[in-house]
């Protein structure tokens, strides 16, 4: 019985729960950030083949704007947030006030670029920090790095040791809302633990080896 197969919803329900916490902390940051009420929240987690994780940004040669970083500590892994081209400058026109501007020109700019890479930082450090609350597991984040290329380049890095042994990855949606903005940038976290992390990331989460928890 495949490990994956043992997880259940509420384990899934506990990953959402623990990702609106961690939600509720990057906006907050984000709203001193911005200077104005941000809301975030984490609709879906769930956990998705690669493929799967691929067609989710538009296939492997869709051209999007990424974080990565690597996860460290008891439970080495790789972490991605991945936004499309247009929902990565509303997020820099959000920080910047700057609407006149094409999506190519914000994306292109030095003050662009560092508001994505400061994104990133904020919400996969808030995240991170929750899980480790949450799990007792000792993760932290290395420097973020970020990238603008083909989704199969970009993810590429974090699958080649994984596929080995495994074929899924934990997708986090996030849905960041300006309150006085109807519509919210969306993007989604693609949560790679390491061959021998996946398994302990969930038993943390109460899934044993019998399936029961």
């Amino acid at each position: 019985m495949s490990f994956v197969n043992k997880i259940k919803d509420t384990h899934l329900d506990i990953l959402k729960e623990i990702g609106n916490i961690g939600a509720g902390h990057s906006a907050t940051a984000l709203s001193t950030l911005l200077n104005k009420k941000i809301d975030m929240k984490v609709p879906v987690v769930r956990i998705v083949s690669f493929d799967e994780m691929m067609d989710l940004v538009g296939g492997p040669d869709h051209i999007v704007a990424s974080v990565f970083l690597r996860i460290e500590g008891d439970a080495p892994g790789s972490m991605f947030f991945v936004l499309t081209l247009n929902q990565a400058s509303r997020f820099i026109q959000y920080l910047t006030g700057e609407n006149h501007y094409t999506y190519e020109e914000l994306i292109s700019s030095e003050l662009g670029l560092s508001a994505l890479q400061e994104l990133g930082n904020i919400l996969s450090g808030s995240y991170l920090s929750s899980l480790s609350d949450f799990t007792n597991l000792n993760l932290y984040p290395t420097v973020p790095s970020l990238s603008i290329d083909m989704v199969g380049a970009i993810l590429g890095y974090g699958l080649l040791e994984l596929s080995q042994v495994s074929d899924y990855a934990i997708i986090i949606d996030a849905a960041i809302n300006d309150l006085d903005d109807e519509d919210c940038v969306k993007g989604h976290f693609f949560l790679l633990p390491d061959p021998d992390s996946f398994e302990k990331l969930f038993k943390s989460l109460g899934v044993n080896n019998d399936g029961t928890s």
